[in-house]
């Protein structure tokens, strides 16, 4: 018998070693690092989004009903301009900004009637032609669709309204994290990851938030990043901030993959199933 607890002690060191601890888990623990202002608040670091080929937008151009650009539009609108009852007279989106979608990713209205980014990195404007959208901001492009509304218009007489579908983001994790895996669309101006996972209910207990990779689409390539959530500092990173167009990788750790690590009730119904097996092969080499 006590040959037999020799083994257990054994196999003790290798449980514990399995085991996930707090650090594993907690988000934003202290972090020295940590940048702060004279203040004592943590500077905003939130990066600008540019247009990127293949890109989808959302054009609207608001005027009277019986304005001069709600004529020009007038075979787009739906409901405002020539006959309309509304005010809005719509370019390029028609109908672009709903809520449906599909079950195969992204928005079938937003699709089908938005402003598409091309292979050249242009949008091709109805009554204006096309203009270079590739790098700048939503807020850049929009300036220079208004300047060339004005043009064509009476000054003052149509405002350019000009968006994405929200802030669209992509999560992809092992088969546990099926409830948060998938596309994803918020519709606010800004996002960061922490509001992304609580949306989608938080963490399991198998990811390693010390490696949670990111790609994000740039209009020069793809840019690899990979943050810790459980340390504070990752405040003051850029991709604290989720883009248009993230793909977020959620890793899952090795101690969860062996069996171990999950949760103590895990931990040591696994153990106790270790223990018996390596009990039984002993006892039945031992009588051989």
């Amino acid at each position: 018998m006590m040959k037999n607890l020799k083994y257990l002690f054994l196999l003790l060191p290798f449980f514990i070693t399995s085991c996930i601890t707090k650090k594993d888990v907690r988000y934003m623990q202290p972090s020295e690092s940590l940048v702060i202002n004279e203040e004592g608040l943590i500077p905003y670091n939130i990066p600008t989004y540019r247009i990127t080929k293949n890109d989808i937008l959302n054009l609207n151009i608001v005027t009277t009903p019986k304005g001069d650009a709600a004529q020009f539009y007038s075979s787009l609108n739906s409901s405002g301009g020539v006959g309309g009852s509304g005010n809005s007279a719509l370019a390029g989106g028609r109908g672009g900004g709903g809520n449906s979608g599909s079950a195969n990713g992204g928005n079938i209205n937003f699709y089908f009637n938005g402003l598409k980014v091309d292979s050249k990195g242009d949008i091709n404007v109805f009554g204006i032609g096309f203009v270079k959208a590739e790098g700048k901001t939503v807020e850049d492009l929009t300036r220079e669709l208004q300047e060339k509304v004005d043009e064509n218009f009476q000054e003052g007489k149509a405002e350019v309204r000009l968006n994405t579908d929200g802030i669209t983001y992509y999560i992809l994790g092992d088969v546990e994290t099926t409830g948060l895996s998938g596309e994803k669309v918020v519709h606010k101006n800004t996002l960061t990851i922490t509001e992304a996972i609580a949306i989608n209910g938080g963490l399991n207990r198998t990811i390693d938030r010390k490696n949670i990779v990111i790609h994000r689409k740039l209009p020069e390539g793809i840019k690899v990043a990979k943050i810790d959530l459980t340390r504070e500092d990752i405040m003051n990173s850029p991709y604290y901030y989720v883009q248009n167009g993230d793909e977020i990788y959620l890793n899952t750790r090795g101690k969860s993959l062996n069996g171990f690590g999950k949760d103590p009730i895990q931990t040591l119904t696994t153990g106790v199933s270790v223990i018996t097996t390596a009990l039984s092969i002993y006892l039945l080499l031992k009588n051989l």
